[in-house]
């Protein structure tokens, strides 16, 4: 089957697979135990002015009632407007997911660059004291809590050693706004000094979003290396004297990596949700500070939104990983009754 209709079965399914994320987003942020028109209106605020604020909100309707006009409003690229700051849930959205996007793409980065090199050289001298010391970091970094990780590292490299920033994107003037992504607007208008300055406020939130991801790339890869050494082709190539770094990078990597490619859109989706904990932990202005704040405020409308780019971003990048994949080996596409 040609690679066209498999990405359009993926595509197809990508509505019904945001409809049931919603409508389950929805349903919980309704039968939570707390009143967001009661915090809405304040303490001092009468029954009958909260109720009157219910009406105003649409609050007081059936959920089913609730949930299609959200869905009619979101026809029209209407989130809503945020309950408490009043502004279009939309705008907010756009402000804040750069910010996110471009530390989750930044600890995917540092997972890819750093894992399939680490999980090769184990994979390589297994065994070894370099194969159980990353074996140890591996597993250090998948249990360690990321939360706890990135305040440490504010103690360590921003407090004591006074190397790094601990919180905030940038220090001084951002740059001009062209596509909200620091790293990239710096290099565009050539402004060097905020180049430098959201390198290194990257720094220490991305490695700390990054660490499960990198011991989990770590140990794809060398399970995956492990196995293509075995294979008779490979044994062949050693044979007639190839050198070992071709061998390992032709012949291994090629085959060993497809395993490794079909993590990516997982670990995507889990840094994307660890973005949550970083964020506040480094103060950082994106979609996990808003859900954070939005979850604290009951407002409904915001948590939606981010529900729904999170969402769509998560299912976008899967579908490239499945592409890729189909590229890299169409018998895929049989595999998986495409």
């Amino acid at each position: 089957m040609e690679v066209r209709t498999f990405v359009f079965k993926r595509l197809v399914l990508l509505l019904p697979i945001l409809f049931g994320l919603l409508l389950l987003v929805f349903v919980i942020s309704r039968v939570v135990p707390a009143d967001p028109v009661a915090l809405l209106a304040g303490p001092m605020a009468g029954r009958e002015q909260v109720e009157a604020l219910r009406h105003q909100l649409g609050l007081d309707r059936p959920l089913y009632a609730q949930f299609l006009s959200y869905l009619a409003q979101l026809g029209k690229g209407d989130l809503g407007a945020s309950l408490y700051s009043n502004r279009p849930v939309v705008e907010d959205l756009r402000v804040r997911f750069p910010a996110t996007m471009e530390l989750t793409l930044v600890a995917m980065t540092l997972a890819v660059g750093l894992g399939i090199p680490l999980g090769t050289i184990a994979a390589l001298r297994r065994n070894s004291k370099i194969d159980k010391g990353l074996t140890v970091f591996s597993v250090g970094g998948l249990s360690i809590a990321s939360f706890w990780l990135g305040l440490m590292c504010q103690l360590f490299f921003g407090m004591y050693l006074d190397l790094l920033p601990i919180g905030g994107r940038i220090t001084g003037t951002p740059p001009a706004n062209v596509t909200g992504f620091y790293l990239v607007d710096s290099l565009i208008t050539g402004n060097l000094s905020a180049l430098w300055s959201s390198v290194v406020h990257l720094l220490l939130p991305g490695l700390t979003l990054s660490m499960p991801a990198i011991a989990t790339v770590m140990r794809f890869t060398r399970s995956g290396v492990l196995d293509c050494l075995q294979r008779d082709y490979v044994v062949y190539e050693r044979a007639m004297g190839l050198p070992e770094r071709v061998v390992v990078i032709k012949y291994v990597l090629r085959n060993a990596l497809n395993a490794t490619i079909a993590q990516i859109g997982l670990i995507f989706g889990a840094l994307l949700a660890g973005t949550v904990a970083i964020e506040t932990v480094f103060d950082w202005p994106g979609l996990g500070l808003y859900a954070v704040s939005s979850i604290l405020l009951f407002d409904y409308k915001a948590i939606l939104g981010v529900t729904l780019i999170s969402g769509i971003a998560y299912v976008v990048v899967n579908l490239g990983v499945d592409i890729l994949l189909v590229i890299l080996d169409p018998r895929g596409i049989r595999q998986q009754g495409a």
